[in-house]
């Protein structure tokens, strides 16, 4: 007893075909299914995939010589350097606000308005 549901089986000439138009930009994916009457819901995008040239264009070649690499393991080794030196600086000030802060409950006045210097 046959199931009623009919398998499409496409040629890989006829896969090519529908990726060059895609590629080439004549149709979108909507369209060639509506137009080739393509029902599966992955199937073109899986033919892009398996026998599209795109995923040639979106690879990143970096070329450079000793010396740029070199320099940039330089400027990243002072970048941490100074990140560490911002953090250090980062918790004097805490420290010492933190102390000017103690001081101000042990004498009872606020200190840095009697030190603090006139505009």
């Amino acid at each position: 007893m046959p199931s009623g549901r009919t398998v499409k089986r496409y040629s890989l000439a006829f896969q090519q075909k529908v990726v060059s138009e895609i590629e080439s930009g004549q149709l979108t994916i909507s369209q060639a299914k509506k137009l080739y009457d393509i029902r599966g819901g992955q199937t073109v995008q899986s033919w892009l995939k398996k026998l599209g040239k795109s995923h040639l264009l979106n690879t990143v070649i970096r070329i450079e010589t000793s010396d740029e690499l070199s320099r940039l393991k330089a400027l990243e080794r002072q970048n941490r350097q100074l990140e560490s030196a911002l953090a250090q600086a980062h918790l004097k000030i805490v420290t010492l606000e933190s102390v000017v802060d103690a001081a101000n409950q042990v004498y009872g006045e606020d200190l840095k308005k009697k030190f603090s210097t006139p505009a």
